[in-house]
């Protein structure tokens, strides 16, 4: 299944798979993390990628 990159990237982080979807969540998934777009916009200008500081996101923040 081709990738196609997703337009509206909402991670602030400046990198080479910024808006590159599946780059992203291979490269984050390989280090035990979470892509920026996961969190809400207060926890993802952190950069803590981590499993725990999404739980904590998600508790504060409910989608």
């Amino acid at each position: 299944m081709p990738c196609n990159p997703k337009i509206n990237c909402t991670c602030t982080y400046p990198c080479s798979r910024r808006g590159k979807c599946c780059e992203c969540v291979a490269y984050h998934r390989k280090y035990g993390e979470v892509p920026g777009c996961f969190f809400s916009k207060e926890a993802e200008k952190t950069y803590d990628r981590s499993i725990t500081n999404l739980y904590n996101d998600r508790k504060k923040n409910p989608v």
